[in-house]
């Protein structure tokens, strides 16, 4: 038998909701019986019954009841709560259970806790526990919400602060026909961020061309960019369009950036200044109209200092800036960006795996990711290829469940270190104008002047 099924529209927090999965029809003790008060559980006795329910209400938690159920059945339940990633389930199990090796492995891989019936006086703590699962659900769920929020931009996902900004730089200056340059550690997503102005620009039914600067030899880069005519060189047997015209009506994404030979600086910076190109072996020139988006992971200012890059042509591709961040800067990120990029590879790879267990979250968060985004897709397609679990672990993932080295801090290092993080944040976002970063920190600009030599960020 099932209670009675009433939908509560969204917004109305007056009484929570959850559903109890009950395939064995337990009634020793029963559920039933204990007073709920601000809660309304709705009890199923199938499966079908479940998912009715399911796609009627989006409930936040849920209960089952475990034991005296064939293994066809556990399949069958994990299909239904593995279903949504957001929602937390409770496990309600006869104690003789827990002698169960596989038993105990799959209640901590799918649930958020587990209690041993029959409840007695231990109900009081099950309706505690439902309550904190319910909290942390509606968290998860908010995040699941901005995910889709921000999948508009070109498969970018993440809800942290830092990604966020780089939403909002994206927004700003899209609409903007000025040069872009784009900062980051490699594997951020910079062209990922490229893509994504190109696709809010006015120029966005025109062709998005990328050229890796730092992948082509120095022989031929310039004829990859600009071209060349029929007889231009040994081997030019007939005329090519290079990248840049390629991009006309569009935008040219100038990715490593920073590795441009200096000899053929002069010419891009030529193309910046007058918006014109000559192919190899011609003097005639040609009017382009394309947006120009660099990326370069390498600090370009540094590179002017030391030579390696043209100052004028610095400040050419330098007129509007994102810098995107690495992936320990967004680390709120990680968990949601591990499950998109699950959920993408698994149905292009018809993978059997379910999820992640919580030791592999839990690896994942603890990782550094040196390779960031790029390192994390890597490891997830591997693991998905390779595992014969049915979800996944830290070794299908090839990271440390337990990681032996911590560098443990002292709570002064710790303030200091996010002291000196903040400064610098605010103070590329303020393009280094001290009056603006000293009002975004709250603080004033003497205070800041000092925090500044501080850290030595001058």
């Amino acid at each position: 038998m099932s209670t009675e099924f009433s939908i509560l529209q969204p917004g109305d927090t007056s009484v929570r909701k959850a559903i109890y999965l009950d395939l064995a029809e337990y009634h020793q003790n029963d559920i039933d019986t204990f007073d709920f008060s601000d809660w309304a559980i709705d009890r199923v006795t199938s499966l079908q019954q479940a998912k009715g329910h399911i796609d009627h209400y989006p409930y936040l938690v849920g209960m089952v009841y475990l034991s005296n159920l064939s293994t066809e059945q556990h399949e069958q339940i994990l299909s239904v709560i593995n279903a949504d990633s957001a929602r937390s389930w409770i496990a309600l199990i006869e104690h003789r259970d827990l002698l169960d090796s596989h038993f105990r492995r799959l209640i901590y891989e799918n649930f958020y806790d587990y209690f041993t019936l029959p409840l007695k006086d231990n109900f009081r703590f099950l309706k505690t526990v439902l309550g904190h699962a319910y909290g942390v659900a509606y968290l998860r769920s908010l995040e699941q919400d901005a995910v889709e929020q921000y999948t508009e931009y070109s498969e970018m996902v993440g809800a942290s602060q830092p990604i966020r900004r780089v939403f909002d730089g994206i927004r700003k200056v899209a609409s903007v026909e000025a040069p872009v340059l784009i900062s980051g550690e490699t594997g951020t997503g910079k062209e990922m961020v490229a893509r994504a102005i190109h696709q809010r620009s006015e120029m966005c039914d025109g062709p998005f061309i990328a050229v890796n600067c730092g992948a082509l030899p120095d022989t031929l880069i310039h004829a990859e960019l600009f071209g060349f005519e029929k007889g231009a060189f040994t081997g030019a047997y007939k005329r090519k369009i290079g990248k840049i015209e390629a991009a006309q009506g569009g935008t040219i994404f100038l990715d490593e950036i920073g590795d441009l030979p200096l000899d053929l600086q002069v010419y891009l910076l030529r193309f910046l200044e007058e918006s014109t190109i000559e192919r190899l072996g011609s003097n005639e020139t040609h009017q382009i109209n394309a947006r120009v988006i660099a990326a370069s992971h390498v600090n370009l200012e540094d590179a002017v200092e030391q030579g390696l890059f043209r100052e004028d042509l610095y400040y050419r591709l330098n007129v509007l800036n994102i810098q995107v961040p690495n992936l320990a800067e967004r680390f709120e990120d990680i968990e949601l960006l591990a499950y998109y990029f699950f959920r993408k590879f698994s149905e292009e790879y018809g993978a059997s795996a379910q999820g992640f267990t919580r030791k592999a979250l839990i690896a994942m968060n603890g990782h550094s990711w040196p390779g960031n985004i790029r390192e994390m897709i890597n490891r997830i397609r591997r693991a998905l290829v390779m595992t014969e679990n049915r979800l996944i672990t830290p070794g299908d993932l090839g990271l440390d469940p337990e990681p032996t080295s911590v560098d443990v801090v002292s709570l002064d290092e710790a303030r200091q270190k996010a002291e000196e993080v903040a400064i610098k944040s605010s103070l590329h976002y303020a393009h280094n104008n001290i009056s603006k970063t000293a009002k975004m920190l709250g603080i004033s600009r003497v205070t800041l002047y000092r925090l500044i030599d501080k850290y030595g960020l001058k």
